[in-house]
């Protein structure tokens, strides 16, 4: 592996909770999205899904009028490993009560 490999190597880790879920008065995903930001993540990007289902098997899913019973929400931050181990999953895992956390070997294309 050359040396510009090792660079382009980093970690994406990825948040899943619904969009139903609160931290204080917020949603989740904002509190999450801000406190990454607070972290010095370099960048996070937050997606809500059209369709899902988690461990409890109910189907979530925009419906008629883009009305929403409750989407899947992603969160997604690209990062040093460093950084994601020993800053952000601390910090993030108490706020995600029921959602998936992973952790995803990535490499950055120049």
């Amino acid at each position: 592996m050359t040396d510009a490999q090792t660079t382009n190597q980093q970690k994406m880790l990825i948040i899943l909770v619904d969009e139903s879920d609160t931290w204080g008065e917020h949603a989740l995903y904002e509190g999450i999205t801000r406190k990454l930001e607070h972290l010095d993540a370099p960048g996070a990007t937050v997606q809500a899904g059209i369709m899902g289902f988690g461990s409890h098997h109910k189907i979530h899913r925009k419906r008629l009028f883009g009305v929403s019973d409750d989407r899947p929400i992603s969160i997604s931050v690209v990062a040093h490993e460093s950084l994601l181990r020993e800053k952000v999953i601390p910090a993030i895992r108490p706020m995600v009560a029921e959602g998936l956390m992973l952790l995803l070997d990535v490499e950055l294309v120049p």
